[in-house]
């Protein structure tokens, strides 16, 4: 079983083409195994939750034999991290023992066409395998020079204060699991993601670096398609850039 958690907030410009591309391509991308997508919508103020549950009555309805959609409302908007806690939290606590673990963004940046090399990763042995943006092969599209400068310099910043072998990008919300390893951290500690904003990514990777080397990372080239992207982004780049150094300094100095 496969399980994509998908956090969401005013996605509805975004959500049902990613949705539709998801479950048509469930049974040729990602072969012998079921496909259940559990979107996490975040207390949003526009139609994602209606556009959500009607792909929900359809997977019911049998219109996707090779995937389900199941869909989780917050009342209010919690943030991200919330919602990445309550979508891995659900998965995690229905999850098998050989079931896999995805993370994606709901407003369609990143193709699903790339998670059957995520799950191949994980099945061959890895129990995180990170979406990157720096590694040979990947491309960013539609990404504003600003950003993209951005992203770089957090990547040099974490790789030097906390190198993860084989990991270069700590931020990108794409990635896969192995179940097995989410229930154990979720079962030592509940609290285990507690990070309230963007920087909850980030938070995940260290404390799964704190587990070294028996939890095993490795990335895959990313293509993110920020030009398939419809609506403002969610991101305030300054809070962003505030919470994240705050997490470097806490972790740096072993501050809860």
């Amino acid at each position: 079983m496969i399980y994509i958690a998908l956090p969401a907030c005013n996605e509805e410009q975004n959500i049902s083409s990613l949705l539709r591309e998801i479950c048509l391509s469930s049974a040729e991308s990602i072969p012998a195994s079921d496909v259940e997508v559990v979107v996490v919508d975040d207390g949003s103020t526009d139609r994602t939750a209606a556009i959500v549950g009607d792909f929900a009555a359809s997977s019911e309805a049998g219109e996707f034999p090779h995937a389900k959609v199941t869909l989780i409302r917050h009342e209010g908007n919690r943030g991200l991290a919330e919602a990445i806690k309550t979508g891995l939290t659900y998965c995690a606590g229905r999850a098998g023992s050989r079931d896999i673990v995805l993370t994606m963004d709901a407003d369609n940046s990143h193709a699903p066409g790339l998670a059957p090399a995520m799950v191949r990763a994980v099945r061959e042995g890895h129990d995180v395998v990170i979406a990157s943006r720096y590694r040979r092969g990947a491309r960013v599209i539609g990404l504003s020079p600003g950003r993209r400068l951005l992203s770089l310099l957090g990547s040099w910043t974490f790789r030097l204060l906390f190198p993860i072998r084989n990991v270069r990008d700590y931020t990108c919300g794409y990635r896969a699991y192995r179940a097995t390893l989410l229930q154990e951290v979720l079962r030592e500690n509940p609290n285990f993601i507690s990070e309230r904003g963007f920087s909850v990514m980030v938070d995940i990777l260290l404390k799964l670096r704190a587990r070294s080397p028996e939890v095993i990372m490795t990335e895959v080239p990313l293509l993110l398609r920020y030009d398939r992207k419809r609506g403002a982004s969610k991101m305030d780049v300054s809070r962003t850039i505030t919470e994240t150094l705050l997490l470097i300094a806490r972790r740096r100095f072993g501050l809860p």
